[in-house]
């Protein structure tokens, strides 16, 4: 009952060199310093082994544009399809990981590096410190600033899509003075 949360793209790979994608529902900051994530991810999933082998994946933020393809990323199975080629989305390599690529189209990245593994029952948490962020230079404004919230980014809640909407404040203006 905790929506809506960011639905989010994870790509990993192997030591083969294949590549995957896995739509993340649950994704969440936990820690700020050091920066630290968290995924939930069914060890029954195609991407569970690939990220346990290498102990990487890239949480991948998604957009309007991009929300076809995440849902159609969690529907289906990479076991059986190229989610990145039937999808049309660029596996690009990233910065401080060697197996994961990061997808080129998402307006942010963060490469991230498994710390610890936890099961929980349906799902095995993932706890990884981030060690890169890659945004994309399409919304950096004149002054250098990256406008995050003009990315479009997609939330998901009980099953359905939204983009985010309406800003109604800013951390502190409550006690503003």
């Amino acid at each position: 009952m905790l929506y809506p949360v960011p639905a989010v793209m994870v790509s990993c790979g192997n030591k083969n060199g294949e590549k995957n994608i896995i739509t993340i529902a649950w994704a969440g900051t936990i820690c700020s310093d050091p920066a630290m994530v968290s995924i939930p991810v069914p060890p029954e999933r195609y991407s569970y082994s690939m990220i346990r082998e290498t102990g990487e994946f890239v949480i991948n933020l998604t957009t309007k544009e991009l929300t076809y393809a995440t849902d159609w990323c969690g529907v289906k199975s990479g076991r059986d399809v190229d989610k990145f080629k039937e999808m049309n989305l660029t596996a690009m390599p990233g910065e401080k990981l060697t197996y994961a690529p990061v997808i080129a189209e998402s307006p942010v990245n963060l490469e991230c590096r498994v710390q610890k593994e936890i099961p929980l029952g349906s799902h095995n948490m993932f706890l990884a410190k981030i060690e890169d962020v890659m945004i994309s230079e399409k919304y950096m404004n004149e002054n250098g600033k990256f406008e995050l919230n003009q990315t479009g980014l997609v939330t998901y809640s009980h099953g359905e899509y939204f983009v985010l909407g309406e800003k109604i404040g800013k951390f502190g203006y409550s006690v503003k003075k």
